[in-house]
């Protein structure tokens, strides 16, 4: 933690004082200084990432104070903003950080355009009880699958996917191998996997998909904290034969969807046909530890820090 002088905006600038902040599996990439899609996290900066606040100074007045703001200066207080890269909402609703933000689009064009969804799949979504997972397994079942699954780490965990979201089957992936509880939940096959997980998981996804079966690939968190590279699921021969698309995808590159996903899936969160569950942690000195248990599979939904009332 570091105590820092009261930042003031410039011309086209903003300040926010933040009120909620996420924390995301992603962020965890960001630690290694290794080429990736976004660049490592730089010694002696702040850390960064999805927050929501409200507008206290606006020199420009292109957006007035008092409104709310979604940026990507999270994990600090306040927070200077080029009102360019601000996205003014409604209110200070943290769905604009989960369901209705980042998080809702990851599901929606990872389950529609990625793995290119259809009517009557079966889909498997692995970390189903987290925030991307638990909104695409509910995408896929209100978009017409004839069955949906989903793996989660606890027993608490997988109830609420079968009780609350409507998920048609679900498994506690540690109580037994994942391929042969996928298999049990799925003995005709799979045709969808939502990936979150990788490892294991991929391995008995590539297992139990069909012909011509399609995998969004949209996390690995099983081997974020590996010291080793992992050697690869040993069935990926299987893909051959069986034609399957797996293809990785990075949100980012699909921010013009936005207004599509909103029109889509914004009704179905209006009515309670699509629910999303928080985990909220108060105070930014609190927020290693929030990233932490993410990383750990403590939170149920989505999980985010609360900076101020």
């Amino acid at each position: 933690m570091a105590d820092v002088p009261m930042p003031e905006p410039g011309p086209g600038q903003l300040l926010v004082r933040n009120l909620v902040m996420s924390v995301d599996p992603y962020m965890r990439g960001r630690m290694n200084d290794v080429k990736s899609y976004t660049p490592p996290f730089a010694l002696g900066e702040p850390l960064d990432g999805a927050a929501i606040g409200e507008v206290v100074s606006s020199p420009a007045g292109n957006v007035p104070v008092g409104s709310f703001v979604v940026h990507g200066l999270g994990w600090r207080e306040y927070a200077v903003v080029d009102a360019g890269r601000a996205r003014v909402v409604d209110a200070a609703d943290s769905s604009y950080l989960g369901v209705l933000g980042m998080t809702g689009l990851t599901a929606y064009v990872g389950l529609v355009d990625i793995a290119q969804f259809r009517e009557g799949d079966t889909v498997f979504v692995s970390g189903a009880a987290g925030a991307v997972g638990s909104v695409a397994g509910q995408i896929a079942r209100l978009r017409g699958a004839k069955r949906v699954i989903g793996s989660a780490g606890s027993d608490e965990k997988v109830r609420h996917l079968i009780d609350d979201l409507g998920f048609d089957a679900a498994f506690n992936y540690r109580e037994a191998p994942v391929r042969k509880q996928l298999r049990a939940a799925a003995p005709d096959g799979i045709d969808v996997y939502f990936d979150n997980v990788g490892g294991e998981h991929l391995e008995a996804a590539i297992g139990s998909l069909t012909k011509y079966g399609r995998v969004a690939m949209c996390g690995a968190i099983a081997g974020y904290n590996e010291t080793s590279a992992p050697a690869g699921p040993r069935n990926l021969a299987l893909a051959i034969g069986k034609e399957l698309n797996l293809r990785g995808f990075i949100v980012s590159n699909h921010n013009r969807r936005m207004p599509d996903f909103l029109a889509d899936v914004g009704p179905w969160v209006r009515d309670g046909r699509l629910r999303a569950r928080e985990t909220i942690v108060d105070g930014l000195e609190n927020a290693p530890a929030a990233f932490i248990g993410l990383l750990k599979g403590e939170n149920t939904g989505k999980m985010l820090v609360r900076l101020a009332s």
